[in-house]
């Protein structure tokens, strides 16, 4: 999902704070092992999303290939009115009405 060295900002981890914000205290035992099924799931759709692919080529679309989007993602799919009640509370909508734009999800909650 992510290359290597390459960063779009110098530090993710207020996206990646947000999103960790909104895993439920009731989820927090083996979230771990939830992100790796999660990525087992979804594997050919990461890969149509990270370095490389055409939503990457973007400028518009920040944070595809960070490494926090794995779980911007993973908590868009599982709980994606919490994540987006907790980012809107701290930071531009922007950045996750486009990553969710270019993953895909079944519903779009922000339109």
């Amino acid at each position: 999902m992510a290359a290597p060295g390459e960063r779009h900002w110098p530090d993710g981890g207020d996206f990646l704070d947000v999103a960790l914000s909104a895993v439920r205290t009731e989820e927090r035992g083996g979230y771990i092992e939830r992100l790796e099924a999660f990525v087992e799931q979804h594997r050919a759709r990461l890969e149509e999303c990270g370095p490389g692919s055409a939503p990457a080529s973007h400028g518009r679309y920040a944070l595809i290939g960070q490494p926090e989007t794995l779980v911007i993602l993973e908590r868009m799919e599982t709980a994606p009115m919490l994540l987006r009640g907790l980012w809107k509370k701290e930071l531009e909508t922007v950045f996750l009405d486009d990553l969710e734009f270019a993953w895909g999800p079944r519903i779009y909650i922000s339109r």
